[in-house]
C-alpha cells in the first residue's frame, strides 16, 4: 500500500484515471536499470526517481568533470572530481528518499551484464558507445527485458523501445556494427545541451509507461528528433530478428568495433613499454582544456588543428604515439602524420578514456 506520505507525493500521478493508486504502487514495485549515468542518464533517473519507481540501479564508472554540466544535469558544480554514482546517488536521495537507488560501478562487460541486468524490469539505454550498446541489446534478449533505446548527436536524437517478446531489438535496426572510429563520440563532435535532456526524458516516460501498462509505447516505432528544425518524425521499425545472427551467448564488441591494427598500441602496451624506459614520444591532441582536466606526465601537447603547423618539430626517427580522449582524433592525425611520410605512428587505442579505465583510474578526463 502507499502510504500517506507518498500519496501526497505523487497526487498529481494518483489523480490520473490511466495512473491512479494501482498504478503508482506498481510504479513502487517496479524497477529500472539505467546504463549510463551521463547525458542521457541524468534526466532519465531524475525523473524516474520522481515518479517512484521504486528501484532504480545506475550503471557507470567515470567521475563528474566540468565539460559534463551543460547537458549531465544530475551533477552540479560542486560534485566535479566526485564518482558519478556517488553524487547521483545523493541526489536522487534528495530528490525522493521514498525510492530505493542501487548503484554498480563498473564497465558493462560479456561477464558481468546478465548478472547486473537481470535483477531489473525494464533497461535504459544511456550509453555512448557500440561496443556497449550491442553487448546491452544481447543481454537484454537472453534475458527477456525491453531495453529503451536513445541516442544523441550534435542536434539530433533518436528513441525507441527494443522489446523482442512483442517486436524488434536494436539489431533489426542496426544488425552489424559499424567500422571502426566512423562515428564520432559527442566529446569529438560537440552537442546541444538540451538535446539529452529532450530524449533522456522520452526514454523516462516509455519506462514509466512500460511498468504501469499505459499508453502505447515506441515499441516498432524510431522516433527522430531534430532540435535545429525542432521537428520529429517518426519511422516504423519492423522486426527482422530471422534476418540478423541469432542471440545465443554474450561477446565482447569492443575488440570487434575497433579492431587492433599494427599501427595500434593499447594502453596496458604503453604503459609496459614506458615503465621499461623505452624512449617513445607521445603527442596529446585533445583541446586544452581536456588537457588541463588530466594527461600523462611524459606527453607533449599540440591540439589536433594545430598539427600541420609543428609537422618540423615532431622527430621522424623516433616511435609517435598519439593521443586523445576515445583514440578517433589521433587516429586521424596518425594517418595524416603518415601521410606526410612518417614511418613510425602509433594510435593509442580508447584514448585517455581507455588509459584510465584499464591503467590508472585517478586520472581525470574532460
Amino acid at each position: 500500500m502507499l502510504t500517506s506520505s507518498e500519496r501526497a507525493r505523487y497526487a498529481r500521478h494518483i489523480m490520473l484515471p490511466e495512473i491512479g493508486e494501482a498504478g503508482q504502487l506498481r510504479l513502487k514495485s517496479g524497477s529500472v536499470l539505467i546504463v549510463g549515468a551521463g547525458g542521457l542518464g541524468s534526466p532519465a533517473a531524475i525523473y524516474l526517481a520522481a515518479a517512484g519507481v521504486g528501484r532504480i540501479g545506475l550503471v557507470d564508472f567515470d567521475a563528474v568533470d566540468a565539460t559534463n554540466l551543460h547537458r549531465q544535469v544530475l551533477y552540479g558544480t560542486s560534485d566535479i572530481g566526485r564518482p558519478k554514482l556517488q553524487a547521483a546517488r545523493d541526489r536522487l536521495r534528495d530528490l525522493n528518499p521514498e525510492v530505493t537507488v542501487e548503484t554498480h560501478e563498473a564497465q558493462l562487460s560479456s561477464e558481468n551484464a546478465l548478472d547486473i541486468l537481470g535483477g531489473y524490469d525494464v533497461i535504459v539505454d544511456g550509453t555512448d558507445n557500440f561496443p556497449t550498446r550491442y553487448l546491452l541489446n544481447d543481454a537484454a534478449v537472453l534475458l527477456g527485458r525491453p531495453n529503451v533505446y536513445g541516442s544523441i548527436f550534435r542536434f539530433e536524437g533518436q528513441v525507441s523501445v527494443f522489446d523482442q517478446k512483442n517486436g524488434p531489438c536494436y539489431r533489426c535496426l542496426y544488425p552489424d556494427p559499424p567500422p571502426p572510429n566512423l562515428v564520432p563520440s559527442c566529446a569529438e563532435a560537440g552537442v546541444l545541451g538540451v538535446l539529452p535532456g529532450i530524449v533522456g526524458t522520452i526514454q523516462a516516460a516509455e519506462a514509466i509507461k512500460m511498468i504501469t501498462g499505459i499508453g502505447r509505447t515506441l515499441t516498432g516505432r524510431l522516433l527522430l528528433f531534430d532540435a535545429l528544425q525542432m521537428s520529429f518524425r517518426e519511422m516504423k521499425l519492423p522486426k527482422r530478428c530471422h534476418e540478423h545472427a541469432p542471440i545465443t551467448e554474450l561477446i565482447d564488441y569492443e575488440g570487434f568495433c575497433n579492431p587492433l591494427k599494427s599501427t595500434d598500441i593499447t594502453p596496458k602496451e604503453l604503459a609496459a613499454r614506458i615503465a621499461g624506459g623505452e624512449e617513445i614520444v607521445l603527442i596529446d591532441v585533445r583541446e586544452p582544456y581536456e588537457w588541463s582536466a588530466g594527461h600523462l606526465e611524459s606527453a607533449r601537447h599540440i591540439p589536433m588543428q594545430q598539427i600541420p603547423g609543428h609537422l618540423a618539430e615532431l622527430p621522424r626517427d623516433r616511435e609517435l604515439v598519439m593521443i586523445c580522449r576515445s583514440g578517433i582524433r589521433s587516429a586521424s592525425v596518425q594517418q595524416f602524420l603518415m601521410s606526410q611520410g612518417f614511418t613510425s605512428v602509433k594510435n593509442l587505442v580508447g584514448g585517455m578514456q581507455a588509459w584510465r579505465r584499464d591503467i590508472d583510474p585517478k586520472i581525470r578526463v574532460a
